[in-house]
């Protein structure tokens, strides 16, 4: 199953979640008015609309909306009766600070608490009892290429074999015995066309020395790669580790921008998107008007990128050159007193005015707002042999603005070292994402980031 149709599927378990957590916090003040007062009239109250709130709020900072994929049940319900128990301890105290705790009874808050736990992890189990029954059937799995040697690799090939119930398809299987052979397995394996998701890497730290080889032969995707040394070697580690169906994995190359955060990304987006594309409504029309009068062709310039996971999307600007034709196969970039520039696009282009209708994008899902900026193709292909990780930019969706373009990092990249720095700024970004740091640069961009000299 390609890896856009998996978040797909994510995304819309993450938002059903939310959607019965309200409810069954709308529910448990239902059950617990009955068992106090024979009556349900006050089900929908301004405090229970508050806790529902919470509750939501409170899963998403303890984790309950990140992916179960592969994660223990004692560990989701804990997470859940956590999250539950922490949205109902900050209900009591907005009560105390706003002096309402004794309008309310206590055994009705009680009984309220207690049925609402019980409603949302008794739903999580049928939801863990019913992923896990599909899972085992082959859907909703992710593919994995497993690269390896050993009795640790072995007995994961076992647990993971067809049938599994943790959500991972083994879809190709590489015995490492000496490193050359391996990378050119693993770029056969790839030139396929399979669409896998993850790639683990089960070596023992006595062949660490084998990880880069294999890392430089995986430069290309935009796979999650995970490194399983074996549970004997990980008191050794101090890195982030991610348990999947009792095997202890390495995070080599993984984005925090997964299931709960995905869906915050994603609102984050939407909402703000919108409100954006509604003021900026009237010089969006403005400009089209002005490019459509300053020179023939079509006011939208439409062009591939790379999008999430390295997948095709099509982005619009305003266009801002004479209509022309490009060499097969090759993308120029505009440079100073480029003949094919417009003078309106001159000016949209230092403006960032010519960005505009990428909003449209933002709102149709194949953008953000905030992420790295998406380069032409032929400049992908130029680059991801010359500049250390470079694809690993396509792990998220591309961005209207970023954190390289804040630091002024912005235009003609005509040297090398002007493109290795971007994509640092790139990879920085995407191993650091928070809502809080979105927040900074599209505050950045709007103080500092629209006009820049560099911007030809």
């Amino acid at each position: 199953m390609p890896a856009s149709s998996n978040s797909s599927q994510s995304t819309i378990l993450i938002l059903c979640q939310v959607v019965f957590d309200i409810a069954l916090a709308c529910a448990g003040a239902a059950v617990a008015e009955y068992v106090r007062f024979q009556t349900i009239l006050h089900t929908l109250s301004l405090v229970v609309m508050i806790q529902a709130l919470l509750a939501v709020l409170f899963s998403i900072f303890t984790g309950v909306y990140l992916s179960w994929r592969g994660r223990s049940l004692v560990e989701q319900v804990g997470k859940v009766a956590l999250a539950w128990t922490l949205s109902f301890a900050a209900l009591i105290a907005f009560m105390a600070i706003t002096k309402t705790t004794g309008i309310y009874s206590r055994i009705w808050m009680g009984v309220w608490f207690l049925s609402a736990v019980f409603l949302t992890i008794t739903l999580r189990l049928l939801l863990y009892s019913f992923l896990m029954r599909i899972r085992s059937k082959g859907r909703n799995s992710k593919k994995v290429m497993v690269i390896g040697n050993g009795e640790e690799f072995e007995a994961l090939k076992q647990e993971f074999a067809a049938g599994n119930p943790y959500g991972y398809k083994i879809s190709a299987v590489i015995h490492h015995k000496a490193i050359a052979p391996t990378t050119r397995k693993v770029e056969k394996v790839l030139v396929q066309g399979i669409k896998f998701d993850e790639c683990w890497i089960c070596l023992p730290l006595t062949s660490s020395d084998l990880i880069k080889p294999l890392l430089v032969s995986l430069r290309h995707t935009t796979l999650d790669i995970r490194y399983m040394p074996g549970l004997q070697d990980m008191p050794l580690l101090n890195h982030k580790v991610t348990t999947i169906g009792g095997f202890n994995a390495l995070d080599i190359s993984c984005t925090p921008m997964d299931s709960g955060n995905m869906v915050i990304k994603r609102l984050e987006d939407l909402l703000i998107g919108s409100a954006i594309f509604v003021l900026i409504s009237p010089v969006f029309v403005l400009v089209a008007l002005a490019v459509k009068l300053s020179s023939p062709g079509p006011v939208f310039f439409k062009q591939k990128r790379h999008g999430a996971n390295g997948e095709p999307i099509e982005i619009y600007k305003f266009r801002s050159m004479r209509v022309h034709q490009e060499s097969q196969g090759q993308v120029k970039q505009a440079t100073k007193n480029d003949p094919r520039v417009t003078k309106l696009g001159a000016f949209i282009r230092r403006t960032s005015l010519d960005e505009l209708p990428q909003f449209i994008n933002v709102i149709q899902g194949r953008m953000s707002i905030v992420g790295p900026r998406p380069h032409a193709l032929a400049h992908n292909e130029y680059y991801k042999n010359l500049v250390q990780s470079y694809m690993k930019r396509h792990k998220v969706k591309p961005g209207i603005t970023g954190l390289a373009q804040v630091r002024g990092f912005r235009g003609e990249t005509d040297t090398l070292d002007k493109m290795r720095r971007r994509v640092e700024c790139d990879l920085e970004y995407i191993n650091g994402w928070s809502l809080w740091q979105d927040i900074k640069i599209i505050a950045g961009t709007a103080f500092k980031g629209f006009v820049n000299p560099n911007a030809y």
